[in-house]
């Protein structure tokens, strides 16, 4: 009970992210209950990745708010436990993220909700063409603006978990792609952003076929780079941030 009453007021906003929580001695005043029980509510909210309960003198339990990064890191586990390769997440991706472009072109708001934020990206990623590590993070945040923008809040968290874990993926393997010297050459990275263009055009136009197109080329030429096929890769999970843990 005690546990269900802190988690509703964590989703409802009424406990802000990084809020601490009451005083022990507030909240045993407020239940009624002893030491025992509030302490088994606080290790339930724990480990649903609600609070994360530091010890010590300045001891206390920190709110966390449920974000995308907390599903992408518990779907990444449930993925590695079943042994899914990486290439059956990019089949995923690579079938649904054009939808979620094709609901950006289909945005009567499109002009002012979607596309400033796409451009600003594009922007920075052309910046930063000569930067393989930056490239492919910035790379990869266009592609999870294109799942934030789509307007539908399912898809936004469910596919956007997704897109959250391959980018984990992509950027540790763009480190190492850096580090070996096997970086995808400058062109190749050109004919990405030229493809980014003419999304950006697709959105701009309100073409949903045309978009849902244009993104499904673009991620089998841009994808599959990134798969290693003698390997064939588990995903992984990575960190999650903040330390916060997972559900």
């Amino acid at each position: 009970m005690i546990a269900s009453v802190l988690r509703s007021r964590i989703v409802k906003g009424q406990l802000a992210d990084g809020d601490a929580l009451p005083r022990q001695e507030d909240l045993l005043r407020e239940f009624g209950v002893g030491k025992p029980a509030l302490r088994e509510a606080l290790r339930i909210l724990e480990s649903e990745g609600l609070i994360s309960v530091r010890r010590g003198n300045r001891g206390g339990a920190i709110v966390h708010v449920p974000r995308v990064a907390n599903a992408a890191y518990t779907f990444g586990l449930v993925l590695q436990s079943q042994s899914v390769r990486l290439a059956d997440l990019s089949e995923a991706l690579k079938r649904i993220e054009p939808v979620c472009a094709g609901l950006c072109a289909a945005r009567d708001d499109r002009h002012t909700a979607v596309l400033p934020r796409l451009r600003e990206l594009h922007e920075q990623i052309i910046d930063n063409l000569d930067d393989e590590v930056a490239f492919t993070r910035l790379s990869r945040h266009f592609h999870e603006e294109l799942v934030a923008s789509c307007g539908n809040q399912t898809m936004i968290l469910v596919i956007g978990a997704l897109e959250s874990l391959w980018s984990r993926q992509e950027v540790d393997w763009a480190s190492r792609a850096r580090a070996a010297k096997v970086f995808p050459e400058r062109g190749q990275r050109r004919a990405g952003v030229r493809a980014h263009e003419r999304i950006l055009q697709l959105i701009d136009r309100g073409d949903v076929a045309g978009v849902e197109r244009q993104v499904r080329v673009h991620l089998e030429a841009s994808l599959l780079y990134a798969l290693d096929p003698d390997e064939q890769e588990i995903v992984r999970p990575g960190d999650l941030p903040d330390g916060a843990p997972p559900a």
